[in-house]
């Protein structure tokens, strides 16, 4: 039976064979963290063969790290920049190559086991429905070549997988500065062919700054089951998750400088409440020895409220967001039996996406309203399908061609004036790609590859409004060079190259008038990756990366010619990650990260002085106290350094600010039963 689980498990695209293959040699992926090898290479196509830069944080390395929210722990991954706001619900996201995390530009498609979970604007708000205890790894594409995901890939995806299967009962007990306290609990019961999962979290702080009080709670359940035979498993995984927010707003320079942790009279009543459901059913089965075939169809509802005054010379605005996205994801993977070459494997999928979309925007006092900006509904659908082939002419050489086309269909209504508009016609988005990779030896991968990913306005910019005229999407094509290297046993290191061009790149206003989208011209983003994880010997593990990257604008829109050469604002030059874990005593493990970034342009003309570098430590201590029972203390940021998050309001206001979390010490206690 345990055989049967096993290659049913590898069979779907959530299970463990995705991410225990991904220590093998003769691709792109690096691991953070250990995984177990078992299973034979069968099922969909795993992420490593996608031959791009991918980055796995296996489960151990994230449950035992405290976080606020799941985006924090994307400074473990080599590379991402993380951006912390510190406005209630709206506390920060990440983001990678080059685009940066304000929201105006959204480059990474979320899954949460495999499920679409962005918003329409490309946000990732689901991502707070996901605590460390129940993430099993996460995975992160860099790049252009996969052709599996379309809208908001623009840089690459990121795949949370959580926990399916097992039979344990596990309680995370915490508590720390700010006022804060959590609870996760998880129960795995796995039985006859019958899994069932189910995980509960609160989490309360108080937070730095005054007017900081948040409260958090999700539930999960997931139910899989896998008949005698092994070769079919069926799954249902549903979620829920609230939390009601307060805000503490920006601060001017001058305001900073006087006191970073305060919260003025202005903002007194800002804050908000989030609601949010995720429902997916999954089937997975063998239809012969060479042809598998997965399915996933999904439910994500959103709601979110909020009220919010960024400035003493602005109103208080209450901003409501209704969004319910409904889909599917199929595809087929079959591998041939061939003689002209080592191996051949070929997958093909298509996808849908169906968004009801509703937004409102007023002004208010003290979240009573006064005046109405606007109502909107919108209805954005998209249409995807794709192949790619895994073809190995010799063990040493793999070829992946692939190809991409996307459709989109809706249309916009204005409940102010009843009028209705049409989606741009964007016609079919043709994205081909292409990747190659080279083993001459177990120990060494060459590889390179290139491709084209898309992005097309979000809000009302997806929309004929005020147009007769089509909107072509903007067309971002991306190339990469890389070496990954394993010169001895347990330690691996991975050296990349990359560039990314984008057509006409459109960014969301964030604080306009319509819901609308701008074009910002023509751009180019380059970097270098450079990152190492090595084991040595029984009780040292250190691991590091750095990204150097560098976006420009190469060709400015005809309404911002002073941006013409300039950089993209808030995208660093160099973004680090680095740490140590040794085990002191078989009882004992201690800690060691640090994480930083340089500073920043505030806007597109690069006319400010720079913000936003810093250079954080932390550390932490875990003592298995019984067999069953760790205690673990983390000091985050332990030399108290000061940081912060800056933005530009307009040319009156000029730059707003808000701290970072000062030194902060943790305690918990997780129990297995």
């Amino acid at each position: 039976m345990l055989t049967q689980i096993a290659r049913a498990v590898s069979l779907c695209c959530l299970g463990s064979f995705t991410l225990a293959a991904l220590a093998q040699s003769g691709d792109a992926s690096l691991v953070l963290g250990e995984v177990t090898v078992r299973g034979q290479e069968e099922g969909p196509l795993p992420t490593r063969r996608i031959l791009s830069s991918v980055d796995v944080l296996a489960g151990e390395n994230l449950e035992s790290r405290n976080a606020k929210f799941a985006w924090e722990l994307f400074n473990l991954v080599p590379g991402a920049q993380v951006t912390s706001f510190g406005q209630g619900n709206w506390g920060g996201k990440f983001s990678i190559r080059g685009f940066n995390g304000e929201g105006e530009i959204n480059a990474v498609k979320l899954l949460i086991d495999g499920i679409p979970s962005n918003s329409n604007d490309g946000n990732m708000p689901y991502l707070d429905m996901v605590f460390a205890q129940d993430i099993d790894a996460i995975e992160v594409v860099r790049g252009t070549n996969d052709p599996r995901s379309g809208l908001h890939a623009i840089a690459g995806s990121a795949n949370v997988i959580t926990r399916i299967g097992g039979n344990d009962t596990r309680l995370r007990l915490g508590a720390g500065s700010f006022g804060s306290n959590e609870l996760q609990l998880s129960k795995a019961i796995e039985q006859d062919g019958l899994s069932q999962n189910y995980f509960v979290a609160t989490q309360h702080s108080n937070g730095q700054r005054d007017h900081s009080q948040a409260d958090r709670s999700t539930f999960a359940g997931k139910w899989f089951y896998t008949p005698d035979s092994g070769s079919t498993r069926v799954g249902l995984i549903a979620r829920h998750y609230e939390s009601e927010a307060q805000e503490p707003g920006y601060l001017t320079a001058g305001e900073n400088s006087n006191n970073p942790d305060q919260s003025l009279a202005r903002n007194a009543t800002d804050g908000g409440i989030r609601r949010m459901n995720q429902v997916s059913g999954h089937l997975e089965t063998a239809i012969n020895d060479r042809l598998y075939w997965t399915t996933r169809v999904y439910a994500n509802e959103y709601t979110d409220k909020r009220w919010v005054r960024f400035s003493a010379a602005a109103s208080q605005q209450e901003r409501l967001t209704e969004e319910n996205h409904y889909g599917f994801l199929s595809n087929l993977t079959y591998r041939p039996e061939v003689s002209w070459a080592h191996a051949v494997a070929i997958e093909g999928g298509v996808d849908a996406q169906w968004q009801e979309n509703h937004s409102e925007r007023y002004l208010s006092t003290n979240r009573v309203r006064t005046t109405t900006r606007w109502n909107q509904d919108f209805d954005f659908d998209i249409y995807g399908a794709y192949v790619q082939a895994v073809i190995q002419p010799t063990p040493q050489w793999k070829l992946i061609p692939g190809y991409r086309v996307d459709a989109i269909r809706g249309s916009y209504t204005n409940n102010l004036n009843g009028r209705t508009y049409d989606i741009n016609d964007y016609g079919l988005i043709n994205q081909p790609k292409f990747s190659v990779v080279y083993t001459p030896d177990p120990r060494y991968s060459l590889y390179g590859n290139a491709g084209r990913t898309f992005q097309v306005g979000v809000g009302t910019g997806s929309y004929k409004v005020g147009r007769s005229d089509n909107m072509e999407p903007s067309l971002n094509d991306g190339w990469e060079l890389g070496l990954k290297l394993a010169p001895v046993a347990g330690v691996e290191g991975r050296v990349a190259l990359w560039q990314q061009k984008a057509s006409n790149e459109a960014r969301r206003v964030l604080n306009g008038a319509s819901n609308d989208s701008e074009y910002i011209g023509d751009t180019r983003r380059r970097g270098l990756d450079l990152q190492l994880s090595a084991k040595l010997g029984s009780q040292w593990r250190l691991w590091g990366g750095v990204a150097f990257q560098r976006a420009i604008i190469t060709q400015a829109e005809a309404a911002n010619p002073a941006s013409q050469g300039k950089e993209v604002d808030h995208v660093p030059h160099r973004i680090y990650s680095l740490g140590a874990d040794y085990q002191a005593t078989p009882d004992l493990k201690l800690s060691l990260w640090a994480n930083g970034q340089s500073s920043y342009y505030l806007e597109r003309t690069n006319s400010t002085a720079k913000f936003g570098g810093y250079n954080l430590l932390n550390v932490s201590a875990a003592y298995q106290l019984r067999r069953d029972t760790t205690l673990e203390f983390q000091v985050k940021n332990l030399a108290d350094r000061y940081y912060e998050y800056v933005w530009w309001y307009d040319n009156t206001v000029r730059d707003l600010h808000s701290r970072g979390d000062g030194r902060a010490a943790y305690a918990t206690v997780n129990v297995r039963f």
